[in-house]
């Protein structure tokens, strides 16, 4: 079970094992944490078995749009670096279409993952690259770009699988590429 820590300061330290904690028992061990919920149980006896735990094997295979399914989408965000990984999330979370100006700005401060608004482009570049090894054959691009109209768009029929392949993501973390791959050495 997680260990919490309130420290003056209001500093809080908090160790969740994933290996062996509950969704459900993170959420207690975080909300105790904060004071927002006084006792953490030992064990929840309506949650789901610790295993196995939920994988993209779980998602559907259910052709959504242009041969892309929910297995695939979540391959693809999870190969990503967390840069387009995140740029792509953020216009998921926009419905699927948002102004380069809007993802710019976004990222520009962003607390946790800055982007310079030079860079996004060349970020979300990696898109592109990973749809070719990981997305159905044929497949039109997953995110497209409007450069006229300074616009990125994803088709309304693949948004509802990226919100799934994300809320995976949000579970299951160490399914994820975490930094950029090194080259290899000839």
């Amino acid at each position: 079970m997680g260990e919490h820590i309130i420290t003056g300061g209001g500093v809080v330290r908090l160790t969740i094992d994933t290996a062996t904690d509950t969704y459900e028992q993170a959420i207690a061990s975080v909300q105790a944490a904060y004071g927002l919920r006084p006792d953490i149980p030992a064990a929840w006896p309506d949650a789901p078995a610790a295993d196995p735990r939920p994988g993209p094997q779980d998602l559907a295979d259910d052709d959504l749009v242009d041969g892309w399914t929910d297995q695939l989408v979540f391959q693809l965000i999870a190969s990503l670096v967390p840069g387009a990984r995140a740029v792509l999330r953020r216009i998921t979370e926009l419905g699927g279409t948002a102004s380069y100006e809007d993802v710019q700005h976004h990222f520009a401060d962003h607390p946790t993952l800055p982007i310079p608004p030079s860079k996004i482009g060349g970020t979300l570049t990696s898109v592109k690259a990973v749809q070719r090894r990981t997305g159905p054959d044929g497949a039109g691009p997953l995110l497209q770009r409007d450069e006229r109209a300074r616009r990125y768009q994803i088709d309304d029929g693949l948004v509802a699988g990226l919100q799934r392949a994300f809320a995976l993501a949000d579970v299951r973390p160490d399914l994820l590429r975490s930094a950029p791959v090194a080259a290899k050495a000839p």
